[in-house]
Order: structure tokens, then sequence, then C-alpha cells
């Protein structure tokens, strides 16, 4: 692995690690190096090094929303009155469970949330008696997913 002012780069062994845990976090280690040809040892120090860079930003469960009960999926623009409303509204947004992903936009809207609701009633409660009522925001936009077709990370 390189590291210069502007980005990392990493080597093939180093992919090869990382394609290997991206397609299942709880695959051994050692399952890894045997495939690979190294230590176990030399894995850990290279995921240590890769961590502290910045590469590696941790691990996590990915839940099937549809099998707890969420079965609709949304993603709302919010259009706020003021771009100085921003913060304040982010910070509502972040006590809503259902919203669980929120971005700063260019265009239209100030603000494009991924919503997570039971059904297209939870939807409407969530945007009618949460979100909305936000103070700042002066108007939504939702448009509801039918079915995500692509969803990956970037790959290597």
């Amino acid at each position: 692995m390189k590291v210069n002012s502007l980005q990392i780069e990493i080597d093939g062994i180093d992919k090869e690690i990382l394609r290997d845990l991206m397609e299942d976090a709880r695959k051994p280690i050692l399952q890894i190096a045997n495939k690979i040809g190294i230590s176990g040892a030399a894995i850990h120090q290279r995921l240590r090094k890769l961590e502290e860079a910045g590469v590696i930003s941790g691990s996590k469960f990915v839940l099937n929303n549809k099998v707890l009960g969420y079965k609709t999926m949304a993603f709302v623009g919010i259009y706020l009155d003021k771009a100085s409303s921003n913060s304040e509204t982010v910070r509502e947004l972040r006590k809503i469970p259902e919203v669980i992903e929120c971005h700063y936009t260019t265009g239209n809207w100030s603000i494009l949330v991924k919503i997570i609701c039971k059904d297209n009633e939870h939807l409407m409660q969530m945007l009618n008696k949460k979100i909305q009522p936000i103070e700042g925001v002066s108007r939504t936009e939702t448009f509801i997913s039918l079915e995500q077709q692509i969803e990956r990370q970037i790959q290597l």
C-alpha cells in the first residue's frame, strides 16, 4: 500500500483481501491467508494499515428490511425554506429511525433522504407527522422505490 497526499494506492494482495472480506466479512483470516499464500499475521497487519489509512471504516451486518417487515423504501427530496435550516433539519431527521440515509444535495432539494417503512400508510405517517412538521422544511417530494436492482460497493 502506497500513501500519497491525495489518495491511497493498494496493491494486489490488499485488493484480494478486501474482495474476500467484502464478499463475506466473517470469512476466517486463515482461510484468506491460505488462499493468497501469506500468513494470517501478515493479513492482520495489512488490515490494520488499511484501517489506519481510512480505506476500511468498519464492518457491519446487513439486515434484510423486508424480513423485518419494512416493505416500502422511498426517497424523499426535502425543500428547505432557507439553507441555514440544514443543520437543525438534519439533527431532527437523525431522530427518525426510518431515515436510513441523508444527503446534502445540489439541485432542487436541499436534502435527499432514504427512508424505509412498513407500508405506504406508514410512509404517509412519516411524511405528514415526522418529516414535514420539522421547522425549516417547506415541502417534500417523494419517490417510492418499486425494486432495488443494484446494490454494491466500489469494485477493486
